[in-house]
C-alpha cells in the first residue's frame, strides 16, 4: 500500500484545514487509517483514527471536538479536517493504515504515508 498525503500548509490560530491521504496499490490490506503527527522535538503522536467500515473512530484527547476523521472507500482516501487550530497543532502529520484495525498504537500500523507538514501561527 503507498500513501500520498496532502493539504498541509500555514494556517493561523482559529483556522481550518483539511488534509488528504490516498491509498493505491493492494488497498483491500487496509483494516483502518490513522493519522499521526510529530512536532519539533517530540515523539510522534496519535491524532485519529477510523475503521474501513467508517463505524469506529478514535480521537486523542487533545483534538477532540476540533478534527474529524472520514474516509471515502470509493477512492481509498481518508480525510483529516481539522478546525479551531492552535499553534500546539504544529507537526508533520502522517497518515497510516493498518492491516488488524483500528487502534491508537503506531505499532499496528503497517504503511505510512511521506507526512504534510502544518504549521498554526499565532
Amino acid at each position: 500500500v503507498q500513501l500520498q498525503a496532502s493539504g498541509g500548509g500555514l494556517v493561523q490560530h482559529w483556522g481550518s484545514l483539511r488534509l488528504s491521504c490516498a491509498a493505491s496499490g493492494r488497498t483491500f490490506y487496509i483494516n483502518a487509517w490513522g493519522w499521526f503527527r510529530q512536532a519539533p522535538g517530540k515523539e510522534r503522536e496519535f491524532v485519529a483514527a477510523l475503521s474501513w467500515g467508517g463505524v469506529s473512530t478514535y480521537y486523542s484527547d487533545s483534538v477532540k471536538g476540533r478534527f474529524t476523521i472520514s474516509r471515502d472507500n470509493a477512492i481509498n482516501t481518508v480525510y483529516l479536517q481539522m478546525n479551531s487550530l492552535k499553534p500546539d497543532d504544529t507537526a508533520v502529520y502522517y497518515c497510516a493504515t493498518s492491516r488488524t484495525g483500528i487502534s491508537r498504537r503506531q505499532d499496528e500500523y503497517d504503511y505510512w504515508g511521506q507526512g504534510t507538514q502544518i504549521t498554526v501561527s499565532s
